[in-house]
């Protein structure tokens, strides 16, 4: 969340940055409303707090000199009491009114994101790699997959619905191979390692930013927890409420973990396929920083550089993409598309996405660090994801199939293949 204050002192620039992310900008409006009225009521009852207590040293004061208390002031103190208590039920009425209305307020994005309604306005920023010439026609990875049995999608969906798949043989084997050669690359980079839990509370939800903007896109179990959609929730949750010491920063966390969703808006997208599922697997790196958008900006971009160099020791070509106003998550200040080549479709398809927040998923989950020179600070947070599969297994098989049908395993993943 943002500061109350910087909302106060800055609404126009709020409500852009909610008309820029597609977000309804009156929300703003009522919250400074509901702000005014929640200010306005802790006025009084802070002033009839101070009129209790003055009453009630001034019956002290008659009680130790001897004298018995005027019945104007015993009545007086009942009056005051009551009336706190009348007004008790309102004050939280109104609180739940502000923290709702609050929880929506969306992050304001980088002063060099693009200005725009929808994916249309993303920019490319760069594109790496060679993309392979095929002296015979690509196939689609589903087609060469089920002929290798290496999936099964039809069985999957009589017994899980749509969107599922069974991976089979060394199609399980690939996956499991880039999974691993991803852990293995950020243990490099001194990442410490997580596996992370699937199921999360709603706290955690809403303290990455993920709800109330994605609530209808996660599955529920009867215990009103989530499964979540990545292993960010988790990870950035996991020093939720704690406070930090600076020298211990940046914290550097990388997580493995199932990932859900139930992929709503997308009925008609990628019906063919393992690009679009209810469930996958995804490596996830997690940075907290120190409170200084420079040093998160270079920590984004360095996280950046760890999922280009996984995409270019599987030799697979890609492309950067600057994220716009419209195609960014609330919660996002900025964020960074990778998008690795298909053949079967001639086009880029977004595999990474690695985003930077500022302050605001620590406002919400309450993550402070004491600096150097003694005062606490909100932690700055950043995440990316490092290999998610089953889409990025679906690149890796069509850039590297043969003309006989056959896939190449890459180089990089054969030491972890069994």
């Amino acid at each position: 969340m943002l500061d109350i204050n910087f909302i106060r002192q800055n609404k126009n620039q709020v409500k852009e940055a909610c008309s820029n992310k597609n977000l309804d900008p009156f929300v703003i409006d009522q919250l400074l409303q509901v702000d005014e009225e929640r200010r306005s009521l802790q006025k009084e009852m802070d002033a009839l707090r101070m009129e209790s207590n003055m009453n009630a040293d001034l019956i002290k004061k008659m009680v130790g000199e001897g004298q018995k208390p005027s019945s104007d002031y015993i009545e007086k103190g009942k009056i005051i009491k009551n009336k706190l208590k009348d007004l008790e039920p309102k004050k939280q009425q109104i609180n739940e009114q502000f923290l709702a209305l609050f929880s929506h307020v969306p992050n304001i994005p980088a002063v060099d994101v693009p200005i725009g309604k929808d994916e249309t306005f993303n920019q490319v920023v760069r594109q790496e790699g060679q993309k392979r010439e095929f002296n015979f026609e690509p196939k689609a990875h589903e087609e060469i997959m089920k002929n290798l049995d290496w999936l099964d999608i039809d069985r999957a969906t009589k017994i899980a619905g749509f969107r599922s798949y069974f991976l089979k043989n060394d199609g399980l084997l690939l996956e499991q191979a880039l999974l691993l050669y991803a852990l293995a690359l950020m243990k490099r980079h001194d990442f410490v390692l997580m596996s992370a839990p699937v199921l999360v509370n709603k706290e955690a939800m809403l303290g990455t930013g993920y709800f109330p903007w994605g609530s209808e896109d996660h599955y529920y179990t009867q215990d009103k927890q989530i499964l979540a959609g990545t292993a960010e929730v988790a990870l950035t949750s996991y020093y939720g409420g704690e406070l930090l010491r600076e020298k211990d920063l940046p914290i550097k966390i990388c997580g493995i973990s199932p990932c859900f969703r139930r992929e709503i808006g997308s009925y008609g997208k990628d019906t063919k396929g393992i690009i679009r599922v209810h469930q996958f697997n995804k490596v996830e790196q997690v940075v907290l920083t120190v409170a200084d958008e420079q040093e998160t900006r270079n920590w984004h971009e360095k996280m950046l550089s760890f999922s280009e160099e996984l995409l270019r020791g599987l030799n697979l070509p890609y492309q950067v993409v600057l994220m716009c106003t419209g195609d960014l998550g609330a919660s996002q200040r900025k964020k960074y598309d990778l998008e690795t080549w298909f053949p079967s479709q001639g086009k880029y398809r977004e595999t990474h996405s690695a985003s930077y927040f500022n302050d605001f998923q620590a406002r919400r989950l309450n993550i402070r660090y004491q600096a150097k020179d003694g005062s606490t600070k909100f932690v700055y947070t950043l995440n990316n994801t490092v290999a998610a599969s089953p889409r990025l297994l679906a690149a890796i098989i069509e850039n590297y199939q043969q003309a006989d049908g056959t896939v190449e395993i890459p180089e990089v993943l054969r030491p972890f293949m069994i």
